[in-house]
């Protein structure tokens, strides 16, 4: 492998950038793609993170050179390819269904780009063999694809992509075929698989816990456009908006108004008649209406009364009680009809009876008030 491929490290120079970029499809509603400003940075694991239908695999297909963009520019190392053909990006892909050849076996499967390419046989013997290793598939090279399992099938297609050495690989939803056991073990290795070759990816997944386990950094899609960019870390602990909180991880959502802000703190009025501290997001000014969000692991919950435990603690009344293996879900009722979801893990200490008093509190700095959505229509 060249040496760009075998450094784990991601410098700050893009190796791909969109500038502008907008897809649109004739009579079929709003742009797929509204105004993409976007950098994919040398050796780093970028996914594309959204919803069905956020644009996160159109903009994927662009660069791949499947879908030409409406307008804008998409640079690969300084080029303007948007308007290149598929073939001539030199581009890695990975897809959903593997696109393995049936009739070949798993060596020729991964020969196939050396050759097309005009790559002498020994030296493709050489590189197909390279491969295989760095996926764990050493002695396959005579099998035919059906006679591999799902996770070996994917593993052939993330060599085929790789053994020409392309400057980015692109992975469409690479595991969704694949049960739940045996996505996560995949998910790690392509992590590990990118830790040790450095080399560049762009990952597209509707699956939350996937782009976390993955990724140097995480592109949200929402309606065509980037909602927030951030390492998993910010983007769990620091959302940048109600749509970013509600779908990276799981959040308690909760109406209310500011009645209070003084520079990034808030107080907030909650609908269900409790007043509690909060951090600001993007709520302009006291009066305004707003959501709180707070996840159910940042809150606690004792078995007391609230008044017990003096300010900050906000009464509850405990619904249920979930096992859950490594921790306890509990569904607690708050007041004028609203519930939150807590989790404590199993060991945590001792729980609320169920239909019993309870105290619950949270550290202002993880609750986050966002500005309420307009009701539609």
């Amino acid at each position: 492998m060249p040496r760009r491929m075998r450094e784990a490290v991601v410098v700050a120079d893009p190796l791909v950038r969109f500038e502008g970029v907008r897809k649109s499809y004739a009579g079929h509603g709003p742009a797929a793609v509204r105004d993409l400003d976007l950098e994919v940075r040398r050796g780093e694991l970028l996914t594309l993170l959204g919803p069905s239908g956020s644009g996160k695999t159109t903009t994927l297909m662009m660069l791949a050179g499947f879908e030409q963009p409406s307008a804008g520019r998409i640079l690969l190392e300084g080029r303007d390819i948007a308007r290149l053909a598929a073939h001539k990006r030199g581009i890695g892909v990975v897809f959903q269904s593997y696109a393995l050849f049936p009739h070949m076996t798993v060596a020729e499967n991964v020969a196939f780009p050396l050759e097309v390419r005009g790559v002498p046989k020994r030296e493709r013997a050489e590189r197909v063999g390279r491969a295989l290793a760095m996926v764990r598939l050493e002695g396959f090279g005579e099998r035919r694809p059906a006679q591999l399992s799902g996770g070996q099938q994917q593993r052939v297609a993330l060599a085929r992509a790789l053994v020409f050495e392309p400057p980015i690989v692109l992975l469409d939803e690479p595991l969704g075929a694949l049960d739940k056991a045996l996505r996560e073990e995949m998910q790690l290795e392509i992590r590990h698989l990118h830790q040790r070759l450095g080399v560049t990816m762009m990952y597209v997944t509707h699956d939350q816990q996937e782009a976390l386990t993955l990724s140097d950094r995480i592109a949200v899609f929402e309606g065509g456009r980037i909602r927030q960019l951030a390492d998993p870390r910010t983007l769990y602990e620091r959302p940048a908006d109600a749509f970013v909180a509600g779908f990276v991880g799981e959040n308690n959502r909760l109406p209310g108004r500011v009645v209070a802000l003084e520079g990034r703190d808030c107080r907030v009025a909650l609908d269900c008649g409790i007043e509690t501290e909060a951090f600001a997001v993007d709520v302009p000014r006291a009066g305004e209406r707003c959501v709180l969000a707070v996840r159910p692991e940042r809150i606690a919950v004792a078995p007391v009364q609230a008044e017990d435990l003096g300010a900050g603690a906000m009464p509850a009344r405990l619904l249920e009680a979930i096992f859950l293996g490594d921790h306890v879900r509990l569904r607690l009722a708050l007041g004028q009809g609203a519930e939150v979801t807590a989790k404590r893990a199993v060991g945590g200490g001792a729980l609320p009876d169920v239909g019993g008093p309870a105290a619950i509190a949270w550290a202002a700095s993880q609750a986050f008030a966002f500005r309420a959505e307009a009701p539609a229509g």
